[in-house]
């Protein structure tokens, strides 16, 4: 009899096992394609009747107005400043809406996008959490020319005096993202631009993302072919 009963209890303890197992497997399913969750923010309300499905939430009927109108209210109660938004709210054929969210102990900007599906007839919401990119301005002012080193052994350099072809230049490094980082990524390339007043170290391979460096710190941009043509071609 005691060991029916210890076998019973075994079963037992497999099939709760089993079943919160699933029951945690389908939470985070649900959640997967999320960067950030509502019900796991004390400051971020959940407007009543939304339902999360992967990377979205769902809503029978169109509930865009009624969604905007809610978090218009109440995000500013709970700290968080509007950046920015658009919204379509009274066009037949789409309407939705887009908002951007500041709060100073929160790291990046929220945005929530709404809009109504025609075709399954239900409001699909989207929160994200986006990353801020800030870019520190290096170079002030147009040198009346500039030495491009192809590598750091280099002793001789590639001079470019085109006003225009400088400026260029100057915008792309200016405008390349502020990186909060210590060390620099192995790259295959490093080339060294002198701009008189600053020397900013290029680290670049192929497709990898290119790198900055001078006594301001560092930044980093996209591989971006206009940058390599414009420091690898002298003066016309």
């Amino acid at each position: 009899m005691n060991k029916k009963r210890l076998l019973l209890y075994a079963f037992m303890t497999i099939i709760i096992a089993t079943g919160w197992f699933a029951y945690e497997k389908t939470t985070d399913d649900t959640y997967e394609g999320m960067s950030i969750i509502p019900e796991k923010q004390k400051d971020i309300p959940l407007f009543e009747g939304l339902k999360p499905t992967n990377h979205e939430y769902l809503i029978a009927g169109n509930q865009s107005e009624n969604i905007y109108t809610f978090y218009k209210h109440t995000l500013p109660t709970l700290g968080w400043k509007l950046e920015d938004e658009q919204t379509e709210l009274n066009d037949n054929e789409w309407t939705g809406f887009n908002s951007q969210w500041r709060k100073e102990d929160f790291n990046g900007e929220l945005w929530i996008s709404g809009n109504y599906n025609q075709f399954d007839k239900k409001t699909e919401v989207i929160f994200d959490k986006i990353p801020i990119h800030t870019s520190t301005v290096w170079i002030e002012g147009v040198p009346e020319n500039i030495c491009i080193y192809k590598s750091l052994n280099e002793e001789e350099c590639i001079i470019i005096k085109d006003d225009p072809k400088i400026t260029q230049i100057k915008t792309i490094i200016n405008k390349a993202i502020d990186a909060n980082i210590k060390k620099i990524p192995k790259r295959e390339k490093i080339s060294m631009i002198d701009f008189g007043n600053i020397d900013i170290k290029v680290y670049y391979e192929n497709d990898k993302e290119v790198y900055f460096q001078s006594a301001n710190g560092i930044k980093l941009m996209k591989p971006e072919p206009e940058f390599f043509e414009l420091i690898n071609s002298p003066n016309s």
